[in-house]
């Protein structure tokens, strides 16, 4: 167990005391989830089922309840593979939360069948939240920081390259709304790593903490760029298929996700990796930026 992991563990485990003290339901940690997911850990019930218990800091359980777990709760009526929430509760300034652990590993190699499987889940996106008023719509960020992510400095300062596209984010949200408006469920991370699935079929779609209201369409465009991450693999024809359905939205649609996602990514990749990773990010997003 290395150094992150015993921070990871800790964490875990005053949680759960602080949940047991709560709602008087013991669960052992068994260590960290797959991948290295900050947030998340494996525990176990006294009657040995296993689940994912979350943590979300500086979050009010009312808001995650109105928020991303109503999300989920609506696409689970329509038959959406997302992962039940079994038990939440306050501990402080966190929400901890105790999910569902859906069978399956995430897709490392996206093929055709598998985006066959993708667009019929984006599907049964539409107008999920029709019922669910309460549920926020999703920001884009492109003219003012995200929390925590979407920031519009980093780009500024990193790079005349970097500057140009920030300065065209900003062109595009001074066009755009902040939002893309609808009754669509949106996920927000959707990208293979969070897919699951069992000798090929999709079996679950996992971290729905961003999740919210807007246009499912915009969570086709995150595919893409979940595409594009540096060792992900897809199969023949894939991304081909994907940028045509795309090239296909509105303008309206594509222009604006398109510049929050080259925000989001760009912005991440100048903060947390190499400058090689910031021109691969660069490379994608001036495509339809350019």
């Amino acid at each position: 167990m290395n150094s992150w992991e015993r921070a990871e563990r800790l964490d875990a485990d005053h949680l759960t005391d602080a949940l047991y003290e709560r709602t008087g339901v013991r669960l052992t940690v068994e260590g960290p989830c797959s991948g290295g997911q900050v947030g998340a850990a494996y525990v176990r019930w006294a009657h040995g089922r296993r689940s994912v218990l979350k943590w979300r800091p500086r979050t009010a359980r009312s808001d995650l309840e109105s928020g991303p777990l109503a999300v989920c709760e609506a696409l689970r009526g329509a038959g959406y593979p997302c992962p039940a929430t079994e038990l939440t509760a306050q501990v402080g300034h966190a929400v901890v939360h105790v999910q569902e652990l859906l069978p399956g590993a995430p897709i490392h190699l996206m093929d055709e069948d598998g985006l066959d499987q993708v667009l019929a889940l984006n599907d049964l996106q539409a107008g999920a939240l029709k019922a669910h008023p309460g549920v926020p719509s999703a920001r884009l960020y492109l003219t003012r920081d995200g929390p925590g992510f979407c920031l519009h400095e980093p780009l500024r300062r990193h790079s005349r390259r970097t500057a140009e596209l920030e300065r065209r984010v900003r062109d595009v949200g001074a066009r755009h709304p902040d939002v893309l408006r609808g009754d669509d469920a949106l996920h927000l991370d959707f990208h293979p790593g969070n897919l699951l699935h069992v000798d090929g079929r999709i079996t679950g779609v996992v971290d729905w903490d961003g999740a919210a209201r807007g246009d499912r369409r915009l969570d086709l465009v995150t595919l893409r760029f979940g595409l594009h991450a540096p060792g992900r693999q897809s199969g023949p024809g894939v991304v081909e298929r994907l940028d045509a359905l795309l090239d296909a939205l509105p303008a309206d649609v594509l222009g604006p996700a398109w510049a929050h996602m080259s925000l989001r990514m760009t912005d991440w990749a100048v903060r947390h990796f190499t400058p090689d990773e910031v021109r691969h990010w660069l490379d994608l997003a001036e495509r339809r930026l350019g």
